[in-house]
C-alpha cells in the first residue's frame, strides 16, 4: 500500500481513528463460500498466504486486515513482524500491536472479539479446542474475520509490517466449557482482607503463569487477587486448581480487566466472568462512559489505574466523574505515585464525606523482578466475597501498605465515646475535641507518620517503639484526616521518603 492510499483511508476514516485494508482471499475461498460445508482443501491441508504494508507517522489507531474464511476450517493462525529503525533520541520509535476479531464484526463494544496481545507476541493461532493465551477458543466460523493492527507509536520514517495468516483445515473440535472461579472464599467473618488488584500474566504481556501469580500471591500473604489482563479476558478460565484453600492459606481470585486506551488505562475489578471490555477510544470519542456504566452492569468496579505514569498513552484524561476508586500506589513507590496522590488528595474536599473517591494501590507485576503484593489493599469487609470486597473498596474501608509485615489502623473518637474509623464519619461539635489515634506495626524503626487533613500536614512524628501515634483536633480545623507512614527522604530531595503506608481518609463531620 502506497503512503498516498494510506492518507486517504485514513482521512476517510475521520473521528473514528480506523483504517481498512484490502480483503485476503484464499484459494479455496471463492470454491467453498457457497458450497456444501466440507468444501475446501481435502484432509487436514492448509493455506498461507502473506501481507506487506507501510504506515506513516499519523496513522489511524486501528488498522483491520480482513480475511475471508471459508467453511472448513479447523484453526486459524497469524503471526506478524515490522521494521524498527534508529530514530532521534526522544523520539517514539515504532510499536505494532495486534489481535483479531471473528465473522462477527469489529463494532465497538460488540461480541466479535477473539483475542488481543498487545505487542507481547508475535504470532497467535485460534480453534474450536484452545487458543493461544490472550485468545479465545471456539469455532473458525465462514465469514470475514478481521485482524486487528495497532500501531501504538510510528517513528518519522514509517512503519513497514508483514502478516502472515494461515488457515488449517479439518473437523471442527469441541470448545471445553471453561472454568471459573467461586465468588466466596473460605473467610474470617468481618475482618480486614489483603489483596492485589493488578497483575499481568502470560495472558497479555507478563511473563508470570496464573500458577506463578498464585504461588506468589500466598507468599506475600494476600487473601485475594484480581486477574486484570490487557484488553482481554482469556485469563478467567485459567485459574482452576489455583484458588481455594491451601497450605499457605486461602486464595480468592476475582475476574477483571485492564482497558488499555490511548489516553489512560483503567481497571475493571470484579466483573462477571467472560465480561470483556473493549479499549478502542480515546476521551474524545465519549465512549468511556458507556464502556464504565457496562462494567457496573457487570458487577464491577472501575479504577483509573496508575494516572500520572509518564508513558506513552498512560496519562489518564478521562476524568474521575465515573470511577470507584483510583490507583494512587502502583508497585515500588515513585514520583509519578507521589503526583497521583497529591492529585487525588485535591480532590477530597470537592467530593466530601458523600462522594469522594477512595485510593488504593497494587504491583500491577508482570515478571520476576516485579513482587506481587507490593503494594496491597488491605480492604475490611464483612467476608472474604467479591461482592463484600468490591462494598468495602468502594466505601473507602481500607489502606494501602508495602508487604502483609505492615499493618496500620487510624481512628478517631469523639467527647462522648463518638468512633470513627478509615473511611467513616464522626459527627461532633465543631469545636468538640477529637482524639485521632494511628497504630502501626511492621514499620521500618526510621520510618514517620504524617497525619494530613484538607490543610495539609497537621502532624508529624516518629513512630514510637509502641507504635502509637495520637493527635488532638476538631472538626472545625480539620475536614479529613488521613494517615501516611513514610521512610525517610534521601537528603536533599523535594519530596518526602518512599512510602510505607497510607490511609484513606475518615471524616470529621460538624453537627
Amino acid at each position: 500500500m502506497e503512503r498516498r492510499d494510506v492518507l486517504r483511508m485514513s482521512a476517510a476514516a475521520g473521528a473514528a481513528g480506523m483504517l481498512t485494508l484490502d480483503s485476503v482471499t484464499f484459494a479455496h475461498a471463492a470454491g467453498a463460500a457457497d458450497g456444501p460445508p466440507g468444501d475446501g482443501p481435502p484432509g487436514d491441508g492448509e493455506e498461507t498466504r502473506t501481507v506487506r504494508g507501510h504506515l506513516p507517522t499519523g496513522a489511524p489507531d486501528w488498522v483491520y486486515l480482513p480475511v475471508e474464511v471459508p467453511r472448513g476450517v479447523r484453526e486459524i493462525a497469524v503471526s506478524y513482524s515490522y521494521d524498527k529503525p534508529d530514530v532521534p533520541p526522544g523520539t517514539p520509535g515504532n510499536a505494532l500491536d495486534i489481535g483479531i476479531f471473528d465473522e462477527r464484526g469489529t463494532r465497538l463494544g460488540g461480541r466479535g472479539f477473539r483475542g488481543w496481545s498487545g505487542g507481547a507476541r508475535t504470532e497467535f493461532a485460534i480453534s474450536a479446542e484452545r487458543a493461544t493465551p490472550g485468545y479465545l477458543p471456539g469455532p473458525v466460523r465462514r465469514g470475514t474475520w478481521h485482524v486487528a493492527l495497532g500501531p501504538y507509536t510510528v517513528a518519522p520514517q514509517g512503519l513497514d509490517y508483514e502478516v502472515t495468516l494461515t488457515l488449517r483445515y479439518g473437523p471442527e473440535g469441541t470448545t471445553p466449557e471453561p472454568v471459573y472461579p467461586p465468588e466466596r472464599g473460605r473467610g474470617r467473618g468481618r475482618a480486614w482482607y489483603r489483596g492485589d488488584c493488578h497483575l499481568h500474566t502470560v495472558h497479555s504481556d507478563g511473563r508470570y503463569t496464573p500458577a506463578d501469580v498464585a504461588a506468589a500471591a500466598r507468599r506475600a500473604g494476600l487473601d485475594f487477587l484480581t486477574t486484570t489482563e490487557h484488553n482481554t479476558p482469556s485469563a478467567h478460565g485459567a485459574w482452576e486448581g489455583l484458588w481455594g484453600p491451601h497450605p499457605d492459606g486461602e486464595l480468592l481470585v476475582l475476574c477483571g480487566e485492564e482497558i488499555t486506551t490511548r489516553n489512560g488505562h483503567f481497571l475493571a475489578l470484579g466483573t462477571d466472568p467472560g465480561t470483556h471490555l473493549d479499549w478502542r477510544y480515546r476521551a474524545r470519542d465519549d465512549a468511556y462512559e458507556r464502556f464504565a456504566r457496562r462494567i457496573h452492569r457487570a458487577g464491577g468496579l472501575v479504577v483509573p489505574a496508575h494516572p500520572h505514569c509518564p508513558f506513552v498513552g498512560c496519562q489518564w484524561k478521562f476524568g474521575l466523574e465515573d470511577a470507584d476508586a483510583v490507583e494512587v500506589w502502583n508497585g515500588p513507590w515513585t514520583v509519578d505515585d507521589e503526583v497521583s496522590l497529591a492529585a487525588w488528595d485535591n480532590t477530597l474536599v470537592d467530593g466530601g464525606p458523600d462522594g469522594w473517591l477512595p485510593a488504593m494501590g497494587n504491583s500491577d507485576a508482570h515478571r520476576e523482578g516485579q513482587e506481587v503484593g507490593l503494594p496491597q489493599t488491605v480492604v475490611l469487609a464483612d467476608d472474604l466475597s467479591r461482592q463484600a470486597l468490591l462494598e468495602g473498596i468502594r466505601a473507602g474501608r481500607s489502606y494501602v501498605a508495602e508487604s502483609s509485615a505492615v499493618s496500620v489502623a487510624l481512628s478517631a473518637t469523639g467527647p462522648r465515646g463518638e468512633h470513627a474509623g478509615i473511611g467513616g464519619r464522626l459527627r461532633v461539635a465543631g469545636e468538640a475535641a477529637v482524639t485521632v489515634r494511628l497504630e502501626v506495626s511492621g514499620a521500618p524503626l526510621d520510618a514517620a507518620v504524617r497525619l494530613m487533613t484538607d490543610q495539609g500536614q497537621l502532624h508529624a512524628a516518629a513512630v514510637p517503639a509502641s507504635g502509637v501515634v495520637t493527635w488532638r483536633t476538631t472538626a472545625s480545623l480539620a475536614t479529613y484526616v488521613r494517615a501516611e507512614v513514610r521512610r525517610p527522604a534521601p537528603e536533599g530531595s523535594p519530596v518526602p521518603g518512599p512510602m510505607v503506608a497510607l490511609t484513606n481518609p475518615l471524616w470529621l463531620d460538624p453537627r
